[in-house]
């Protein structure tokens, strides 16, 4: 028998991408943004879950609605709408080998 693919929020990838150019980031920025996910992950799925071509894995979903700052609820029910103001990227500076750097959270 065959996998049948689970069922996507249908507006799962608007709002995946409407959170990364509301906090104006690009697609290398916003892959930099999610942190490990312990998962292999590289630039061109970032394309593939804001255009519905791939189905991002659960721990994804988690980062982006962290790095919007709203509850994952949001992302995947397609009746309730992402806040018109997303916060913006924070920037903490951190002393790496004696020189300060950039570390976005």
């Amino acid at each position: 028998m065959g996998h049948a693919r689970r069922p996507q929020p249908a507006r799962l990838a608007e709002k995946l991408l409407q959170i990364r150019k509301s906090l104006g980031l690009s697609q290398s920025q916003m892959l930099q943004r999610l942190g490990d996910t312990k998962t292999r992950l590289h630039a061109p799925h970032i394309s593939g879950y804001e255009s519905g071509k791939r189905e991002p894995p659960l721990i994804v979903l988690l980062r982006y609605a962290q790095a919007a700052g709203v509850p994952v609820e949001l992302l995947i029910d397609d009746g309730r709408d992402l806040p018109e103001d997303l916060p913006p990227v924070r920037t903490i500076w951190v002393m790496k080998r004696g020189q300060l750097k950039p570390h976005r959270r």
